[in-house]
């Protein structure tokens, strides 16, 4: 006997060491996890902001990588002109928008926070869901598609082994899976890996760009064979604005590091006397950052842009082709030999693979600072790990499903870009309506109108954005209010505190023996109607001794939120004395008010319900949307599962 039970001791023993390890960081404080969106500690100073960019700029400036390929496909030979359309966009919308979000937001949260705090209720809750839905489309994407064209990278260096011919999907599949193995073992110091891999990549960058200014400049014919050619295929230049402006929707990659910028926001030094409720040096420092960042990017998609359509055949940017997913480093390897060129996609997929490496950081942040505030996470979530092993579960889908081609992902990962940027748009425009900016308003207005466009352009052009976007949005609704209801029956009272006079009022019954509440209706009544309510109970449930009793009384707040803190404030009226309560559900408001009284008095309280006439359903239906319903027998269930000792359990009394 004694033999088996330590083989079954030994055979536990890898699993709980496991367990131990998956679940490290089990705590509220999980989302300040170590990577690069995570909350610094308060001791720390934070980075300046030049560094920060840097961070940023592996999601931002890795777009290069892809971005002028993309746009050769979207606008052909009219991709200069578009890509000008799009850096406007860029400099005229997307960063006053999100210098604004900056402001508003200095914490991190960014545009969802903004948006979360106009609506009421569940409203607010559905739709924050909604936009981390899109979030995550963003985010993911972003992780794929940057590893499939590292993977492209790969596979089209000339020094690459034969056997690697043909294997973009798994080679995309490694990145991946190398990806979630760094963050298993823990992901730490991201900006000082950040800021030599940015410095070095832009470098590389001039390099190729200044030596194709030279071929293009050397060689003047190629300009007069571009302008030709755009001349015979356009009949005019306004028909030439036109077309770029229709089709510039389709290169919106080249502003998806905004919504990063405005994550990043904790990790910016900002002056000493910054304190938490006005961080001015760190939004000044902030707006510096998206400001350096937008100009730096917008000069290089004009160069990119310029040189890959005048220098790089057009076929060769189709499907199968040379240039496919990485026109510069095609040009770097034409122009400059086989070893730079070799240099160049080294630097290429290490900001690419760490560009994923930024956006699974950024899922890590997003996912526990709302999900378990509102009581819609499991409690796992609160690790790292394990939301670790669902996204690169789910990273590895994605690939298997677009087969790691870059090109059937950008319209899913503009999608999701463009949906967090109309929703930034549209929360300055109503930051600056409250504030009184009529012009402000109107500017952030047409604003948010040419992004709903460019959204809705893209949607009609690539609808697997959409698509991969309402998965993410089914998956976290349906997980999130799977959780809600799950959790419905904890305490959910952070902190419980009583006023003078409900101290006072506790504190004198107390002396006259266990303390009797009878629950009440929270509204005004008659001293008869107090009279009826205490003899009625009295007549039913037996009141121990027929001592004096307390009147407590729940006023719901807000039904969606899941905690809060309970201020227990005393008053006597119609010749009772009540105890009123604040707080999101009603039963357990009761259930934690008592164990509150209990510790306070060392006796275990009793209240005293009224069953409610109707649905059992109904009413459960009730408790968990509108924080009501039957209380009796829920308040019940909150102490049960709160307090697991049955002497220690306030007792529940219904007539």
């Amino acid at each position: 006997m004694t033999g088996t039970r330590e083989k079954e001791k030994g055979a536990a023993a890898p699993s709980s060491r496991w367990r131990g390890w998956l679940l490290e960081g089990l705590s509220e404080q999980s989302a300040r996890h170590p990577g690069p969106h995570a909350t610094p500690d308060e001791e720390r100073a934070g980075h300046r902001w030049w560094r920060v960019m840097c961070l940023t700029g592996v999601d931002y400036f890795s777009t290069l990588g892809y971005q002028p390929g993309i746009a050769a496909l979207a606008a052909g030979l009219l991709s200069p002109l578009a890509t000008l359309v799009l850096i406007a966009l860029t400099l005229c919308g997307a960063l006053p928008v999100y210098r604004r979000v900056a402001h508003e937001s200095p914490h991190g949260e960014g545009s969802i926070a903004m948006l979360e705090r106009l609506l009421p209720w569940w409203s607010g809750k559905i739709f924050v869901l909604v936009l981390l839905g899109f979030a995550a489309t963003d985010f993911m994407i972003t992780i794929t598609l940057s590893s499939a064209d590292a993977a492209a990278h790969v596979v089209e260096n000339p020094f690459a082994p034969h056997w690697m011919g043909s294997g973009n999907e798994w080679i995309t599949l490694v990145l991946v899976g190398a990806l979630g193995a760094v963050f298993l073992k823990g992901f730490r110091e991201a900006i000082g890996i950040a800021v030599p891999l940015v410095a070095s990549y832009l470098l590389l960058n001039l390099v190729v760009l200044g030596a194709s200014a030279w071929e293009i400049f050397t060689h003047p014919v190629r300009i007069r064979d571009w302008t030709d050619a755009m001349t015979a295929e356009h009949s005019s230049p306004w028909a030439m604005v036109g077309v770029s402006l229709l089709v510039f929707p389709k290169l919106a990659l080249g502003m998806s590091g905004f919504e990063t910028g405005v994550a990043v926001m904790p990790q910016v030094k900002g002056d000493p006397t910054d304190t938490y409720e006005e961080p001015k040096g760190r939004v000044r420092d902030t707006r510096k950052l998206l400001t350096t960042a937008a100009l730096i990017m917008s000069c290089f998609l004009l160069m990119s842009s310029l040189a890959t359509t005048v220098l790089i055949p057009q076929a060769d940017f189709e499907s199968g082709g040379p240039a496919n997913g990485r026109a510069l480093a095609y040009l770097a390897h034409e122009h400059l030999g086989e070893a730079f060129g070799t240099v160049y996609d080294v630097s290429t997929i290490t900001i690419l693979w760490f560009a994923g490496a930024s956006a699974l950081a950024g899922l890590l942040n997003l996912v526990p600072r709302y999900l378990p505030r509102y009581g819609m996470a499991p409690e796992w979530t609160r690790a790292v790990r394990p939301l670790v092993l669902v996204f690169m579960a789910t990273a590895v889908l994605i690939t298997l499903w677009f087969n790691a081609d870059v090109d059937d992902q950008s319209g899913a990962y503009a999608t999701g870009v463009l949906v967090l940027m109309v929703s930034a748009a549209f929360a300055s425009t109503v930051a600056v309506h409250r504030r009184g900016h009529r012009r402000a308003t109107v500017g952030f207005g047409v604003i948010t109108a040419v992004f709903v466009y460019t959204l809705v352009a893209n949607v009609i052009e690539r609808p697997d954005g959409i698509k991969i976007a309402a998965i993410f949005i089914l998956a976290i609704l349906v997980t999130s209010f799977g959780s809600r209801v799950r959790r419905a029956f904890e305490l959910r009272a952070a902190e419980v505190s009583l006023d003078e006079t409900a101290t006072r009022f506790v504190d004198e019954a107390a002396r006259q023996g266990p303390l009797q509440l009878i629950a009440n209706e929270p509204r005004e009544h008659s001293t008869r109607a107090y009279r009826a309510k205490e003899w009625d109970q009295r007549e039913h449930t037996p009141i121990a001794g027929g001592g004096p009793v307390l009147f407590i009384e729940v006023f719901v707040r807000d039904s969606s939120d899941f905690t809060a803190d309970i201020t227990v404030r005393g008053d006597e009226k119609h010749g009772v004395r009540r105890l009123r309560v604040s707080g999101p559900t009603v039963p357990n408001a009761i259930a934690a008010v008592l164990l509150k009284l209990r510790d306070r008095t060392g006796q275990v309280p009793h209240a005293y319900f009224s069953w409610t006439e109707g649905n059992p359903v109904s009413h459960l239906i009730r408790f968990l949307v509108f924080g009501d319903g039957e209380v009796a027998p829920v308040t019940r269930e909150v102490l049960r599962r709160a307090e697991p000792e049955p002497g220690r359990r306030p007792r529940v009394h219904v007539g």
